[in-house]
């Protein structure tokens, strides 16, 4: 059985995520697979609108391949950039198709999992959403256009969430505008074989099927997120945390306390540089040169065998203070990649650049 699932349902394309093993996380051949269906239905004028969703078992995708990214992050990085590249694209094109697109965020929405939900134009949550970029954690950051979603958030939730990794409810998506609508569970299957036979009036259908969410917990922390995640400096932020002495700013101390120092100021310079980004394009070129460096440092490979292969959960983060990340150590990492070794989006009729 193939991970993914690509049909046409009436008038509708489908992708189904079909990897329950492995809560759907994303490998090169599905990225490629999808890929392949999306251009094959962008040039069919029987297909009007394209559904995201996951077939068997839980969430809706929780990431990428994040082993084989480490192993091969530890070796020469060949594969790990390979499957960035056709992961990017795959974003990418999702964020240019023309094509009304549905992504059915139900279940665990993580890492790559958005990166293929926040580009679609419907975004549909439920009281099962999941939604994290928890990144920092393994010494990686919030990739997939995290840099871009994120730093569009209100004030400094999207600073807040890249480096504290928090999860999200559904009611918080959509709240955030991380969902365009919020729809019960159980209500799904209606909903898709309606727009199935009538993609033309989705707006419609999805209205008719959304409830009022319940309200969202962190809009009572919007201030003090405000307020303290005000800096782009990952020492200010701390330093502000630190002198708040509240309850909630030492949980949040204590959550940071664990994350990659240096991934943390990767993630703040990544968000500043996003919002000033006027093409997703150019977000994704960054975000890959970022990849390719980060992924065979030493943070990333330690990151996963702390948390996903020893599971001690005792990551020894060098630097291991954010006052030993220094400026130059993250001007090395954006850095811009050689000619020839830079991320291409797939021209317009899908071949590549």
């Amino acid at each position: 059985m193939s991970d993914v699932l690509t049909e046409i349902d009436g008038k509708a394309g489908r992708i189904r995520l079909n990897r329950p093993q492995a809560l759907h996380a994303l490998t090169k051949d599905m990225c490629s697979a999808m890929i392949a269906a999306l251009i094959e239905w962008r040039g069919d004028a029987e297909v009007g609108a394209v559904m995201i969703d996951h077939a068997a078992g839980r969430g809706f995708c929780a990431g990428g391949d994040i082993r084989m990214l480490a192993e091969s992050g530890a070796s020469d990085g060949k594969e790990a950039r390979a499957f960035f590249h056709e992961e990017y694209r795959l974003n990418h094109l999702l964020f240019t198709y023309v094509k009304p697109t549905i992504a059915l965020m139900d279940g665990i929405t993580m890492g790559g999992g958005v990166g293929i939900s926040q580009p679609c134009r419907y975004r549909v949550a439920t009281e099962n959403t999941r939604f994290a970029m928890p990144e920092t954690g393994i010494g990686l950051f919030p990739d997939v256009g995290g840099g871009w979603y994120l730093s569009r958030l209100p004030g400094r939730l999207g600073q807040f969430v890249a480096l504290t990794g928090a999860r999200l409810d559904g009611a918080e998506c959509h709240h955030l505008g991380l969902a365009t609508h919020y729809v019960p569970q159980e209500a799904l299957e209606q909903v898709k074989a309606e727009i199935a036979a009538e993609p033309e009036q989705i707006d419609g259908i999805l209205a008719r099927a959304s409830v009022p969410p319940p309200p969202a917990r962190i809009a009572a922390n919007r201030e003090r997120i405000d307020r303290l995640f005000a800096s782009d400096h990952y020492e200010d932020v701390l330093a502000a945390l630190q002198a708040d002495d509240s309850d909630w700013s030492r949980a949040e101390l204590e959550t940071l306390s664990c994350k990659s120092p240096q991934a943390c100021k990767v993630s703040l310079r990544l968000l500043a540089d996003g919002a000033r980004m006027q093409d997703f394009a150019d977000e994704m070129r960054q975000e890959y040169g970022v990849a390719a460096h980060v992924v065979q440092r030493h943070d990333f490979v330690e990151g996963v065998r702390a948390l996903l292969v020893d599971k001690d959960n005792k990551p020894r983060w060098e630097p291991d203070s954010p006052e030993r990340v220094t400026d130059h150590m993250i001007d090395t990492i954006f850095a811009p990649l050689l000619e020839g070794e830079q991320w291409t989006p797939l021209s317009t009729d899908g071949a590549m650049q």
